[in-house]
């Protein structure tokens, strides 16, 4: 059910509160816990939304050795999660803001379950990104919320961000359900009753006019209904401009709504959570690179930087500007968004080369990694200057593709109109209908074909790492995610480098606090989730890892305002 009815939002005036957040997506976590203290708390959000890139997303939070895992038997412990941090980061974040985060996840957790309406479940062997190295973990440390009954929100449903994609029937999917009705056509007896249970639970919601979704959906939903709850003023519509400052510390900010400024006086102080720069192009292009397409990423339009540039000019340093949670996705049709592609690299029967027709990467790697490795080839002066997902018709046949393409089902003719997408039933004619060199394509098409066959993958590891796996096909032996393209028709698909939002911002210490350039904090300003540079430096641990420390840091900074004098 898509949001058809707009609301005016909640009329801005000058007021004075104990915190203001700037940002309704993870940044509601910070006011629910301030809330929860005590303290008077109002949200401001850009855009017409509640949600941000939160709600846009898979919904899923990587937050080790919390409540959930517990009681679920997981076996974590934060002696491993500390270990594995150490270890996925290796120095490109300060260590005390992993540190921080761990001690204080299982209270984020803990205050969410208090203050919201939502249940949590462990994504049992959703593995963590890098589960080889010191303290991963195979069976993972994932959780996401149960399906959420969006209709708690009432006359406030509207208000709600919509999400990348919506199913044709009502049926709430969570990653888990993905994994398996992704593989319907391969293992029924699994995948036919996910599908007819979240599909009678869309259905049967309906009839009892409840509205059920999951994913980011779900969490951003839910978090949305605690704040409800608490009676937590939220302003949409309502644009940060500049901050206040008494010379000793950030006492407030002008906010700018429909065309008229306002003052919010902030006893404790202001969290920035504004998200990163995801659609500032200026920005990406002179941090990032410049070959970089407008507007491709997934993350929400209001995600233009404003929140770094306005900590900047209260004297913030900033960090790890280059980085982004990077996301490999189908290249876009002219005015559409990129489509999100998840398990599609990883599943049999399918390779994925460059503008040269060879293979550069291990294609079921973490789609951070994919990313940082086509960046590091254009710094190295040898850029991916294209790149072509290509599979068989038993591919075609077996799995969803681009996450709306059932199996057997076409690709759409607009594809093959726009370029994006080429078939032939010959390697060489393929290679030529897409404008790659017909030799070296033909010579990677055989050698990825013997690697294949024989189950292992000298050149890329594919299949190595329990995170590969994951998102293979177990019914494909002797390893889930590599099997020959034997019989034509065959397709090549054109990628692009989308992402999920930028992780590069705001420097911030343990305990969410604003830092200048020379080591000094911003008193009464904190950034948190994309707007602050990654607790995790250079990496992405596991699935949901940037929603997990946007919920966490808001947790921490709001129990850090509270302690504040004034």
């Amino acid at each position: 059910m898509s949001n058809s009815r707009e609301l005016t939002p909640t009329p801005a005036r000058d007021i004075t509160v104990d915190l203001l957040v700037v940002g309704a997506g993870t940044g509601m976590a910070a006011a629910l816990a301030a809330n929860e203290l005590g303290l008077s708390t109002l949200v401001v959000e850009k855009t017409k939304y509640v949600g941000g890139s939160t709600a846009r997303s898979g919904g899923a939070f990587w937050i080790p050795a919390n409540p959930v895992l517990q009681e679920a038997r997981s076996g974590d412990t934060l002696d491993r999660a500390r270990t594995y941090v150490s270890s996925v980061v290796d120095g490109s974040a300060p260590a005390e803001r992993g540190t921080a985060f761990l001690d204080h996840g299982a209270a984020t957790v803990d205050m969410l379950r208090r203050t919201t309406p939502m249940r949590f479940f462990w994504a049992k062997e959703y593995s963590d990104y890098h589960p080889e190295l010191p303290g991963g973990s195979a069976a993972g440390r994932t959780c996401e919320c149960l399906p959420f009954d969006a209709s708690v929100l009432g006359a406030e449903r509207p208000r709600l961000r919509p999400g990348v994609m919506e199913a044709p029937v009502p049926m709430p999917t969570t990653g888990a359900d993905y994994k398996w009705m992704n593989l319907v056509a391969r293992v029924p007896s699994k995948g036919v009753p996910r599908i007819a249970k979240r599909v009678a639970q869309g259905l049967g919601g309906l009839a009892l006019k409840r509205e059920y979704m999951a994913g980011g959906q779900a969490l951003a939903a839910g978090l949305f209904a605690g704040i409800l709850d608490a009676k937590i003023p939220v302003w949409t519509e309502t644009s940060i401009v500049s901050l206040i400052n008494d010379g000793d510390a950030v006492t407030g900010a002008v906010v700018e709504q429909n065309g008229r400024e306002f003052t919010v006086t902030a006893r404790r102080g202001v969290v920035l959570a504004t998200g990163g720069f995801d659609h500032d192009m200026d920005m990406r292009h002179k941090f990032q690179s410049e070959s970089l397409a407008d507007h491709e990423s997934l993350g929400a339009e209001g995600n233009t930087g404003d929140g770094i540039r306005i900590a900047q000019e209260a004297g913030a340093d900033i960090g790890l500007m280059d980085q982004a949670w990077w996301f490999p996705a189908v290249a876009a049709l002219p005015g559409r968004d990129p489509l999100v592609m998840l398990a599609e690299r990883s599943l049999p029967g399918s390779f994925i080369v460059d503008h040269t027709g060879r293979r550069f990467v291990n294609e079921s790697t973490d789609y951070m990694s994919f990313g940082q490795r086509i960046l590091e080839r254009e710094r190295a002066g040898d850029p991916v200057e294209s790149m072509w997902i290509v599979f068989d018709q038993a591919y075609r046949n077996s799995y969803i593709f681009a996450a709306g393409l059932f199996p057997r089902q076409p690709l759409p003719q607009s594809w093959y109109d726009a370029g994006i997408a080429h078939q032939s039933s010959d390697p060489v004619e393929l290679a030529r209908s897409a404008g790659l060199p017909e030799g070296a394509f033909a010579d990677t098409f055989r050698r990825f074909n013997e690697a294949a066959a024989a189950g292992v993958d000298a050149d890329f590891q594919r299949g190595a790492s329990a995170y590969d796996r994951y998102y293979g096909d177990p019914t494909i032996t002797p390893n889930p995610n590599l099997r020959p393209l034997n019989r034509g028709p065959f397709y090549a698909v054109k990628m692009t480098l989308s992402d999920l939002g930028t992780c590069g911002g705001v420097t911030a210490d343990d305990r969410g606090r604003v830092v200048r350039e020379d080591g000094s904090t911003v008193p009464g300003l904190y950034a948190i989730g994309n707007t602050a540079a990654n607790a995790f430096g250079n990496t992405y641990p596991g699935a949901g890892a940037t929603i997990g420390q946007g919920l966490v840091y808001g947790y921490i900074a709001a129990h850090d305002a509270a302690q504040r004098s004034i």
